[in-house]
């Protein structure tokens, strides 16, 4: 705990970890509370399903969000409609994967996310996932 003075061997000096421990601990519930707020980025009214499959989003993963603007992010970082499709190809290579995580704002027009997903498939992506936010019971 503290310094011990005096006894037969002399001065004593412990180094208390307990407090360091405390914080770490602390520090890892942020970090696991934040991670998955950081991830999503663009915030987007998603359209309410039933719970289907949980899908932990990560940034390893091709996340591709659409905003109520028709503005188009890929990950975070905001791509033009006609740069879209190449740097989509180009995150598959990067990360490894074939699959893209489509998150549409549920105020879109459905015509604009068939249009989007038919142009994916006509460029060769044949994995496309439609996030969705879980329905409340009620």
């Amino acid at each position: 705990m503290g310094m011990n003075l005096g006894g037969k061997k002399g001065p004593v000096s412990e180094i208390n970890v307990t407090p360091l421990v405390d914080v770490m601990l602390v520090l890892l519930v942020i970090f696991m509370v934040t991670t998955p707020m950081l991830i999503s980025g663009i915030d987007l009214k998603l359209p309410k399903t039933q719970k289907v499959n949980k899908l932990g989003l990560s940034p390893e993963l091709v996340i591709l969000s659409i905003t109520p603007g028709e503005q188009y992010y890929l990950g975070k970082n905001l791509v033009s409609s006609k740069d879209l499709i190449p740097s989509i190809l180009k995150q598959f290579k990067t990360n490894k994967t074939d699959v893209i995580y489509l998150r549409a704002d549920y105020t879109l027009k459905y015509e604009k996310v068939a249009k989007l997903i038919a142009s994916l498939k006509r460029a060769g992506v044949s994995n496309i996932a439609l996030v969705t936010e879980v329905e409340k019971a009620q």
